[in-house]
């Protein structure tokens, strides 16, 4: 039975209408929820990504930089290219301070780079100057502040550019520029990667540096140690052999050779405008056979005998094929011909300012010798005159000692003649036998002078 509403009398069937209000707004906010989670977990996502690329990037330069210490471009090489990856620059420059001059030494990116001045009107000049980072927006409309800079961004055709200095001890050593075409700064996050590769390029000329250093002074002292062990075996050769030059000679000629990386060498002494070969080492066996049978060589005036002869001091010629007293002097022309000498050292043996003689070494290239080379055959020369000179003055006391014996011996026969003299003065047998056993005639002539002064 159908009810019927009291105002009409009409029947009243309840309908229930659907809430329209609710349930969208509910649907919408569950989206949205799901939109702003997928945008976190995205963000999330991007940065892990970021920050493993980054450390991948650092890992990597790290890396170059331990496997090549003493190569200091393969690490800027690494450093541009993950600066340009990582900051999202279209070109990447690194400089490195040379004096007044920035110095490319790394480059990523097809925009022309090479060096500049350093100075103020530049983004790079005045990174390194003060000694900060520098980030324009837009580096073609900063005239007044970088006129240079900004010529040179219309000329390349860069617009946002940022600076980073290299920092070692508070003074830049050089600077990272990165750079887009458009106008879009870098974010704090790219910037924050660019001071990390500059402390790394830092990291890696100060390793390349203390690495040659360490070297450097690892090689100095092996080339003391060498040279004090050569002089020690030289001095121990001639306290060895003080009355013989030969091997003394010998030891000089192969330690020169040695330390000084010639192929052989020659010990020459002084016989008035010539020079008598006294000693060899290493020279071919062609070329010892015609010093041999020719050891006095009269130098030509242009070779390093003729020039050492007139001025006492070390010679060095780097090819002795250009200089015609040895093609062209029979008595020199052998070294070329025989020994297949190019390079020579001609170093003066002096005592008290007197030429004595020379020592030449010889390398079968064109390759000079350096400073420290020369210097140690200088070295070599003044051991060879100590040699000479202890040689003479043994041979003179020899002498001396020879004389003084002889004068003695004679000496003591005349007083035994004087004794048997004046023990038999009346008997003159003794006297001429005793004359007879001490020296003859002499020791008579000596005893009967004494008699007649007596």
């Amino acid at each position: 039975m159908k009810r019927r509403s009291r105002a009409g009398g009409k029947s009243s069937k309840r309908t229930t209408l659907p809430r329209r209000r609710s349930a969208p707004t509910s649907a919408r906010g569950h989206r949205s929820a799901v939109t702003r989670q997928e945008t976190h977990v995205a963000r999330l996502t991007r940065e892990r990504d970021e920050a493993l690329e980054q450390q991948a990037a650092t890992s990597e330069i790290l890396h170059v930089i331990s496997n090549s210490p003493t190569n200091v471009q393969i690490a800027f090489n690494a450093i541009a290219r993950s600066a340009a990856r990582l900051c999202e620059a279209f070109d990447v420059v690194v400089y490195s301070v040379d004096g007044s001059v920035l110095r490319l030494v790394a480059h990523h990116g097809p925009m022309p780079a090479g060096d500049v001045p350093l100075h103020r009107g530049t983004v790079g000049g005045r990174t390194v100057i003060e000694g900060r980072l520098i980030h324009t927006r837009d580096l073609q409309a900063e005239v007044n502040e970088f006129p240079e800079g900004s010529a040179i961004a219309r000329e390349r055709g860069h617009r946002t550019n940022l600076s980073v200095p290299m920092l070692r001890g508070g003074v830049a050593i050089g600077n990272i520029q990165v750079r887009r075409q458009e106008v879009r700064p870098f974010s704090a996050k790219q910037i924050s990667v660019l001071k990390t590769f500059a402390d790394q390029a830092v990291i890696a000329v100060e390793n390349s540096r203390l690495l040659n250093e360490l070297r450097q002074r690892t090689t100095d002292l092996t080339e003391a140690l060498d040279q004090q062990t050569a002089t020690s075996e030289v001095l121990k050769v001639i306290s060895n052999s003080p009355g013989d030059l030969v091997p003394v000679f010998e030891s000089l000629l192969a330690n020169a050779k040695h330390l000084c990386g010639a192929k052989f060498g020659t010990l020459l002494l002084r016989e008035g405008n010539a020079f008598r070969t006294g000693a060899m080492h290493g020279a071919t066996k062609k070329y010892t056979e015609a010093r041999r049978h020719a050891p006095l060589i009269r130098p030509a005036t242009d070779t390093g005998l003729g020039r050492v002869l007139k001025t006492k001091q070390a010679v060095q010629i780097a090819d002795i094929n250009e200089v015609p007293g040895y093609v062209a002097n029979p008595m020199q022309a052998p070294i070329v011909h025989l020994a297949g000498a190019r390079t020579m050292l001609s170093v003066p043996m002096l005592k008290e300012e007197e030429l004595i003689g020379v020592i030449e070494i010889y390398r079968q290239e064109v390759l000079p010798f350096s400073s420290k080379q020369v210097e140690l055959v200088k070295n070599f020369a003044a051991q060879a005159v100590i040699a000479i000179e202890n040689a003479r003055l043994l041979t003179e006391l020899r002498q001396r000692t020879d004389d003084l014996g002889d004068a003695l011996e004679q000496q003591t026969a005349t007083s035994e003649v004087l004794r048997v003299i004046s023990n038999s003065l009346s008997d003159t047998q003794p006297v001429f036998e005793s004359i007879v056993r001490n020296g003859g005639h002499a020791i008579f002539r000596s005893g009967c002078q004494h008699c007649a002064g007596g």
